[in-house]
């Protein structure tokens, strides 16, 4: 027997938490559609992101590493599937909405643009006097105007929780833009969750990338608390060096502490708050999903050994250094001479520089095209546009 929307859905109402989002409450999306027989609204969203063009870039953009590093590094999208199964665990041991975490968790990286926070930068500095650039405000720019998938609308036309869920994605890295709506307000539980898992999936995967690189030395984390304490648990010694299943291992039991501290700590908030329903979630001061005051102060160590240690490592910083010369040299020559651009491209630069296109600037549109490039497509493009012996 086929389950229905509306038995899912009923399922919700009764088995979820009363501060969970339910598929039935949504408020819907910008243009009317037809429900779907067996599919949830968030199940819909979920499904649309997984489709697109800028998910699949994902594979190919870097996350510390840039792809040419080597290819068992992390890159967007296995950081955006960490996240997710991260995200989903600690939904289900809430008994917050399952469907619609997945949704957020799957589109909140989608608009970062090639070579990781350094490529970002560079975006931002070429865009300070056209608005600037945010990977945020691009993921939503993405769902909403760019990606192409219906005849009837721009854009993938996603529920409101899960653009709200974009919209307000925050990390100690990521702030939401004050443009964002409902400002005043908190995300919903599962917006929080997903704050909470790309933490936990960024700083436990960029340590063992690190380590897995060599540009991180296990000598060098001895005064690193939770990672003392696991070493201690597991009977690990890392004075002759850490093999392959020993990292393993301690980052396995990494992920399992994060997890197991955030779930106790915010169901313990959630208790003293009385929460009933998704807007008191919104209406509280603070957000409720968070660590336990001891495990924030040992992320607070392993994200300052990590910034001091890896991301400002001589090696990373060249990269860095690399990306923002090729992005820049982009930049400018695409403005210059935009018929060097894809026709598609090249033609909306020519439509908003005679001022056919009122809503967008031939810096926005460029930057669109910049931040859709995969690391390795943006190598290439510089080598065809630069290197005079290379065939264009």
């Amino acid at each position: 027997m086929i389950v229905s929307r509306e038995e899912l859905e009923q399922y919700e109402i009764e088995h979820l938490a009363p501060y969970a989002m339910k598929s039935r409450y949504t408020r819907g999306r910008e243009y009317p559609e037809d429900e779907h027989a067996y599919r949830t609204v968030y199940q819909r969203d979920r499904d649309r992101i997984l489709h697109t063009t800028a998910f699949r870039r994902l594979e190919y953009k870097t996350q510390v590493f840039i792809t040419s590093e080597g290819d068992y590094y992390r890159t967007r999208l296995t950081h955006t599937l960490e996240v997710a199964q991260i995200g989903r665990t600690i939904a289900r041991a809430l008994r917050a909405n399952e469907d619609l975490t997945e949704a957020i968790c799957l589109a909140h990286d989608l608009g970062h643009g090639p070579f990781g926070h350094s490529g970002e930068a560079t975006l931002n500095t070429l865009m300070k006097d056209h608005g600037g650039f945010d990977h945020n405000i691009q993921s939503l720019r993405i769902v909403e105007r760019l990606e192409k998938r219906f005849p009837e609308f721009d854009g993938l036309n996603l529920s409101w929780e899960v653009r709200e869920g974009i919209m307000k994605h925050e990390t100690e890295y990521d702030c939401p833009p004050a443009t964002s709506e409902e400002p005043c307000h908190r995300g919903t539980l599962e917006c929080q969750i997903v704050n909470a898992a790309d933490e936990i999936a960024y700083i436990t995967s960029d340590l063992d990338d690190g380590l897995r690189s060599g540009l991180l030395l296990p000598r060098q984390l001895r005064e690193v608390t939770l990672w003392g304490e696991i070493v201690h648990a597991l009977d690990i010694d890392v004075a002759t060096g850490l093999s392959e299943l020993d990292r393993h291992r301690i980052i396995r039991r990494m992920i399992g502490q994060e997890v197991t501290d955030l779930i106790a700590a915010t169901d313990e908030r959630l208790q003293d708050c009385h929460t009933c329903s998704p807007d008191d979630i919104r209406a509280l001061p603070e957000n409720v999903v968070a660590h336990s005051q001891a495990m924030q102060r040992h992320n607070r160590e392993i994200k300052d050994f990590l910034y001091h240690n890896l991301y400002r490592h001589w090696r990373v910083m060249r990269m860095a250094s690399k990306a923002q010369r090729l992005l820049s040299r982009l930049f400018r020559l695409y403005l210059a001479e935009p018929w060097l651009l894809p026709e598609q491209v090249q033609e909306r630069v020519i439509r908003a520089r005679h001022g056919h296109d009122t809503c967008e600037s031939p810096e926005r549109i460029i930057c669109d095209y910049l931040a859709g490039m995969t690391d390795r497509f943006a190598q290439q493009e510089y080598q065809k546009l630069f290197d005079p012996l290379e065939r264009v």
